[in-house]
């Protein structure tokens, strides 16, 4: 009993807080910021350049499977679709038309698309660096929004070269060149390399990286929990995140216990380890949907994964 009152004691300390109450009432809101922020991301660019597939990948999702974007070579998308993630409901991804269309010109596109929606802008683009590629990066500057410029279906192009006798990476330099280049004008250019079919491929961990280091705390704990496993690297991340909750749960959990309300303990405790291991089982790719996913994908039953 002395023991636990001496563990009760640090962990009030350990609070920063000078009452049980506003401890439990700091611990809680901990606990619970990731159920109510919403990270919003809008993925733009021109037609054709994929976006929705890119919209899918960061998902953890391919282009054939259920509740994925849909992908053409014609324009898929006519008006902002949101695609809330399969298993992070707080996690939305917009599918917005290609700039350029007939109904969507680059000098009024922003407007268009609600800009004040979305936390940050993903402009896509494909091939060579194209004048509406230029346009929305200026008018998302303008707004005052962030974005990232990615170079999509770089596999292709890395092929298509490959072909001619041209190196990787040569290839990638030409192509990071070509793109910063053009876009000198605002500044010191955030340009990524990457391919939807392989995220541990080229520049994609170093897109996650720059928006982990722009977003707030509660925002890139939810993009981290978000995002699939696509590599060793991705999956530390993970955890990582993780660890940094485990103690935050267990903060609220002590603190429950030094209340002094029979069962109410209990009860806190039971909704708040619960909510947490479901977030974890989700995150971590455990439920049945996503294994059944994978396991298509590299054509093993699940038991043998």
């Amino acid at each position: 009993m002395a023991d636990q009152q001496d563990e009760l004691r640090a962990l009030l300390k350990d609070s920063g807080e000078p009452t049980w109450e506003r401890a439990i009432a700091k611990a809680r809101e901990m606990v619970d910021r990731l159920d109510h922020v919403t990270l919003n991301i809008a993925v733009t660019g021109e037609t054709g350049a994929g976006k929705s597939s890119f919209v899918n990948a960061i998902r953890g999702l391919q282009d054939p499977d259920e509740g994925a974007a849909p992908t053409g070579v014609t324009e898929t998308t006519m008006e902002p679709t949101m695609y809330p993630h399969p298993t992070m409901p707080n996690v939305n991804l917009w599918d917005l038309p290609g700039v350029g269309s007939s109904k969507f010109k680059a000098e009024t596109y922003m407007k268009d698309v609600k800009y004040n929606n979305y936390d940050f802008f993903i402009i896509v683009s494909a091939s060579r660096f194209k004048y509406n590629d230029m346009m929305l990066a200026k008018e998302v500057e303008k707004n005052n929004k962030k974005f990232y410029f990615v170079h999509t279906k770089t596999d292709f192009d890395v092929a298509q070269e490959e072909k001619k006798g041209v190196t990787e990476e040569a290839t990638l330099q030409k192509i990071r060149k070509d793109c910063v280049e053009n876009l000198r004008t605002l500044g010191p250019p955030s340009v990524f390399l990457i391919t939807s079919h392989d995220l541990e491929r080229f520049d994609f961990q170093e897109l996650i990286n720059n928006l982990e280091r722009d977003l707030p705390d509660n925002k890139r704990d939810a993009l981290d929990m978000s995002l699939p496993v696509y590599s060793r690297q991705s999956l530390e991340k993970k955890y990582n995140t993780f660890k940094h909750e485990v103690r935050t749960v267990a903060l609220t959990s002590g603190a429950m216990a030094a209340v002094p309300v029979p069962g109410l303990a209990l009860v806190c405790d039971v909704a708040i380890v619960a909510g947490f291991l479901i977030k974890c089982y989700y995150s971590f790719g455990l439920n049945d949907g996503t294994l059944e996913r994978l396991s298509k994908r590299v054509n093993k039953p699940i038991q043998e994964m």
